[in-house]
């Protein structure tokens, strides 16, 4: 009886009726949410500086549901405003959810996008203290607003870089933009056959990078356990390159960013060769890796080579020396960004 209940059209069961069940799902992680969902507004008890921030997906902008478990979006959707959390050096605490639903959804769809926003919740100990739901004529549109805390003598910003800071990326870069691509092409197999079975078997790390990616959590621990944090931070969505020039404009300063130090997770490099795309594009321009671009100080560089989960890829200079790409060859050029246009079609 349930399995049917779930397969039921969402106004069968009404707005109120689904926001019931949804809320009843929800737990509390925070001593600082006062009051959830239930009424006209969430109250909350902060006593240091608020951190918000807000990313929309939109169905076949950001996301294809040909090839996307709604669970792994719904995780996704909460991930990638996490990151930008963290991308100031503070800690989210709190997110609200609005959804467009169309009517090709069903009550077991919207019990599945829910239960991958409740499991990055758990996992990163995050309320849902609020959001909105309505209708759609097309598709699925997803709108997280994250909260997060912060003394204000922690917060990092975009503009604090300073001249022969080192330039530090975490994790691995590309790997998400590959995952896409195998994504893509198995797609338009699909299209041509659809009883052929998708061949995704060795591209397990790129696929979770595309599908569920996680937020780095991990480096603001690091940051508050060795005592220091960036002069400049921030997180990596429309590729590396993008990100280097944000970084760079709003602290008026230049680079030299070094092609060889830029890290490639193996698979990432194998696919990226596989498709004769150029590893190295694939990082700069390929976004949604949700890492952690920043940099720092020299006199903290032995805290930063000890951390087998961070590479120092260059270091910043004079503005007027412009923004460089130092290739393999040693050969100087002006670093191109072409990153993700949210509204290019």
């Amino acid at each position: 009886m349930k399995k049917q209940d779930n397969k039921k059209n969402i106004k069968d069961l009404g707005e109120f009726g689904l926001i019931e069940r949804i809320s009843s799902k929800i737990k509390s992680y925070n001593d600082s949410t006062i009051l959830g969902p239930g009424d006209d507004g969430a109250i909350l008890n902060c006593k240091n500086q608020i951190v918000i921030s807000s990313d929309m997906l939109v169905e076949d902008i950001h996301f294809d549901m040909t090839f996307t478990p709604l669970k792994h979006l719904g995780y996704k959707s909460v991930i990638v405003n996490l990151s930008d959390i963290y991308a100031m050096n503070a800690i989210p605490t709190q997110i609200t959810v609005n959804l467009a639903i169309s009517s090709k959804y069903t009550l077991e769809a919207i019990d599945e996008l829910y239960d991958g926003i409740l499991l990055a919740c758990e996992k990163y100990s995050i309320d849902v203290i609020g959001g909105d739901l309505t209708s759609s004529k097309n598709g699925l549109i997803i709108s997280v607003t994250s909260i997060g805390i912060a003394e204000e003598k922690d917060i990092t910003y975009r503009s604090g870089a300073k001249e022969n800071d080192l330039l530090v990326v975490t994790g691995d870069l590309g790997g998400a933009y590959m995952g896409l691509t195998i994504l893509q092409r198995e797609k338009e197999v699909w299209k041509v056959n659809p009883n052929m079975q998708p061949e995704l078997d060795n591209y397990n790390y790129i696929l979770e990078r595309q599908l569920k990616p996680e937020a780095r959590k991990d480096i603001i621990s690091f940051f508050n356990k060795n005592n220091f944090k960036p002069s400049s931070m921030i997180d990596i969505s429309d590729g590396l390159a993008s990100e280097v020039f944000h970084l760079c404009k709003s602290s008026n300063v230049g680079c030299q960013l070094y092609e060889d130090k830029i890290p490639i997770d193996p698979q990432t490099f194998q696919t990226s060769m596989d498709f004769n795309i150029n590893p190295t594009v694939s990082a700069l321009n390929g976004g949604e890796d949700y890492e952690l671009l920043f940099t720092v100080n020299q006199k903290y560089y032995d805290k930063i080579k000890g951390n087998p989960d961070m590479s120092i890829i260059g270091h910043i200079t004079k503005e007027n020396e412009g923004i460089n790409l130092i290739s393999n060859g040693e050969i100087s050029t002006p670093l191109q960004a072409q990153g993700w246009n949210h509204f290019e079609k």
